[in-house]
């Protein structure tokens, strides 16, 4: 016999009980029964979570809102009085444009700009830029100066503009 015929009657052996350990020892591939996690000891199963608490609740998301068309915002309380700003009975467009006309008839007043959505009004008085704002509130319209930072406005030039305005549409 041949140095060939031997080496592959010896490999043919290995392979045929390799193939029949894999399939008789137990290879899961071979293997008939129920598969998946249920099948496992209670102790190994996976925790079941209940449906309920695997979404966040929604149940306020559709809600609509009440009829009879009330406002998404009510205006605020009246801020305390202060010397930067002051409350005016009215409405706030027509306190918005009184407050124009008042500011374009003070001597030395610069309007840069306007925003009526907004309110305000950007100045510039006696070398100092600040805003006038125009706010709804409970009892009218509140008028005060903002400086840049957003605060209210507590140097000379911006008080002595308010009381100009306060002054202003007292008279008109």
């Amino acid at each position: 016999m041949s140095q060939t015929s031997r080496l592959a009657r010896a490999a043919a052996a290995v392979l045929l009980a390799s193939t029949v350990v894999a399939t008789l020892g137990g290879c899961s591939w071979f293997r008939k029964g129920p598969k998946g996690d249920y099948a496992l000891a209670v102790e190994q199963r996976p925790l079941e979570v209940p449906p309920d608490l695997t979404l966040p609740d929604a149940s306020g998301a559709m809600a609509l809102p009440p009829a009879g068309g009330q406002r998404a915002s009510a205006p605020g309380a009246a801020p305390a009085a202060s010397p930067s700003g002051f409350t005016v009975a009215g409405n706030r467009d027509t306190v918005f444009a009184q407050i124009g006309t008042a500011l374009e008839g003070i001597e030395g007043v610069t309007i840069a700009s306007r925003a009526q959505l907004l309110g305000t009004y950007d100045v510039n008085y006696q070398g100092l830029d600040f805003l006038v704002r125009v706010v709804a509130v409970e009892n009218g319209v509140y008028v005060s100066a903002v400086d840049p930072r957003g605060v209210p406005a507590t140097a000379e030039a911006p008080r002595q503009l308010i009381a100009a305005l306060q002054a202003a549409l007292a008279r008109g």
